[in-house]
């Protein structure tokens, strides 16, 4: 018998060139990483919402780095950046933009708002009314605005980056359902460690300012994520694990432990998210682990649970795990 340990193995060739991507992508993490200390799980969301094309609601007390991140992830970025700090007197036009009238040409002319950027950082979200909320729906679906019977559309990367504290709730709006929907992922940051926390001292002792991701430089151009994006759009999926998708979405609309189950732009963004996931990893192929690994970010803050799970205390997250054990997998 041959000596198994004498076999060369083939090693695994992809049919898309990932090389670039995941050394740009790489690139993005190393810059963050110079910084932030932990939350790999954080960044790595990040970084696939970034290749889906999705926006991300990051939830999190303060002073766990939500609002850092995604500065650290637009100043990775050589393109436009803008931050919009939500309170309860604010307006559409504040963030839309609004026509001014032109005593030189005698006519109206639209000043932008701070929404016409490419990475666009909402912060405290949850601090605006309904009326501002909304003026988010058609920029974050369809990446524009309609004001004055005209169509804007917004450059290329778009990304909206939201960060809201779940804890305190004096003074904020509870975010509409229909704009829940339109975030990819709800990223849920936790406290670091005792042992990243202690790094944390360390580097601010350290560094002093420097911590702060004033040293961060651009690593990647638009046109380099609009190739990455579009690579990942080619990640192969089986007809058997399109029908493993839709059956996990379709099961939250039946769940007894659910009051609110999801819609197929749920099935859409675990398809998109896996793919892009697939591709950060170097596979052209997406997997059931892949599908699993991506369902209750994408999932968490489109269900609700019935009266009865919430009086118990019980998490979006803890009763997605129980409903994903029930679906079966392929094979």
């Amino acid at each position: 018998m041959e000596d198994l340990e004498n076999i060369e193995t083939t090693p695994f060739a992809s049919r898309l060139n990932l090389n670039d991507l995941q050394e740009s992508m790489a690139a993005i993490r190393s810059q963050i990483g110079s910084v932030i200390v932990g939350q790999q799980e954080m960044v790595e969301l990040l970084l696939v919402a970034l290749l889906a094309e999705g926006h991300v609601l990051i939830e999190g007390v303060p002073g766990v780095a939500k609002t850092l991140t995604a500065k650290l992830l637009a100043a990775a970025i050589d393109t436009g950046f803008s931050r919009i700090q939500f309170t309860p007197d604010l307006m559409p036009s504040d963030i839309l933009g609004t026509s001014v009238f032109n005593v030189k040409t005698s006519d109206f002319e639209f000043r932008q708002g701070p929404i016409f950027s490419n990475l666009v950082l909402i912060d405290e979200i949850n601090r605006a009314p309904a009326k501002t909320q909304a003026a988010l729906f058609e920029v974050m679906e369809e990446r524009q605005i309609t004001m004055d019977g005209q169509t804007r559309r917004m450059g290329e990367p778009f990304m909206v980056l939201a960060t809201q504290n779940p804890i305190e709730q004096e003074g904020t709006y509870r975010l509409p359902e229909a704009q829940l929907d339109r975030f990819l992922f709800r990223i849920d940051v936790p406290y670091p460690e005792l042992d990243e926390e202690v790094l944390i001292l360390q580097g601010h002792h350290t560094k002093g300012k420097d911590f702060s991701g004033a040293s961060i430089q651009p690593v990647l151009k638009p046109e380099q994520i609009a190739r990455a994006r579009a690579l990942a759009r080619q990640v192969h999926v089986s007809d058997d694990l399109l029908r493993y998708i839709a059956r996990l979405v379709t099961t939250t609309r039946a769940y007894p432990d659910l009051y609110l189950g999801a819609s197929p732009r749920a099935s859409i963004a675990i398809l998109a998210s896996a793919k892009a996931y697939a591709a950060l990893q170097g596979r052209d192929f997406i997997t059931p682990e892949d599908v699993k690994r991506l369902a209750i970010p994408v999932l968490q803050h489109r269900v609700s649970l019935t009266p009865e799970r919430e009086m118990e205390g019980r998490q979006e997250a803890d009763i997605l795990r129980e409903l994903i054990e029930t679906v079966e997998v392929p094979r």
